[in-house]
């Protein structure tokens, strides 16, 4: 069928123009424009992305303020430096052992 046969047939029905205006409204909702679905489903998939990072930059904030207030004893930033930092005192030798 051509166009042309088409778009006769669509003339001669009284309600072709509004399918064809509710077709063109449905293109532009779906496909274009920043309110589009497809836009949408975009910036939910963004949205879902960055709530992954929040948490997990929580968890991250959460691990270090836990090592910070462990870290207000002297044994236990003794402890710290000598594991992190391999520090040691003057009459001591330190052998690293790898597992």
């Amino acid at each position: 069928m051509k166009f042309s046969e088409f778009w006769e047939t669509i003339k001669i029905r009284k309600w072709g123009k509004y399918v064809i205006t509710l077709l063109l409204f449905l293109v532009v909702f779906l496909f274009i424009g920043d309110q589009s679905v497809i836009q949408f489903v975009k910036r939910g998939r963004e949205i879902r992305h960055l709530k992954e990072q929040r948490d997990m930059y929580r968890e991250g904030t959460e691990k270090a303020q836990r090592e910070i207030q462990t870290l207000h004893h002297p044994d236990s930033l003794e402890r710290y430096a000598r594991e992190q930092y391999y520090m040691h005192t003057s009459n001591e030798e330190i052998y690293l052992v790898e597992e």
